[in-house]
């Protein structure tokens, strides 16, 4: 059997969790302008952004950000279930910060 990992050492369950929060909050985040999203829709590539930034960027181009492919039309859908999450994930945090 291997030996434990040092005292020291970081449990793997500490980095999983800390690596779990880095892609919930990258999954929260708009990937056009990289910011915390408060109205997130989902644009016809099936992907979410903030609601405000893809309008723009649909203003002028028929394409996905993230793709780069056309989009079959230009509807955006609110992401009610994304939205719910964040807030839950900014209540959490503002609790915990609150409780230090």
């Amino acid at each position: 059997t291997p030996p434990p990992p040092p005292a020291h050492a970081p449990s793997s369950a500490a980095s999983g969790a800390g690596q779990t929060v880095t892609k919930l909050v990258e999954s929260f985040s708009c990937p056009i302008s990289m910011d915390l999203m408060s109205d997130p829709v989902v644009a016809a590539d099936g992907h979410s952004y903030e609601r405000v930034f893809i309008e723009e960027w649909l203003e002028t181009k028929s394409t996905s950000p993230l793709t780069n492919q056309v989009l079959a039309h230009k509807q955006l859908v609110p992401n009610h279930n994304l939205r719910s999450q964040i807030l839950e994930y900014q209540n959490s945090t503002a609790s915990r910060s609150q409780a230090r």
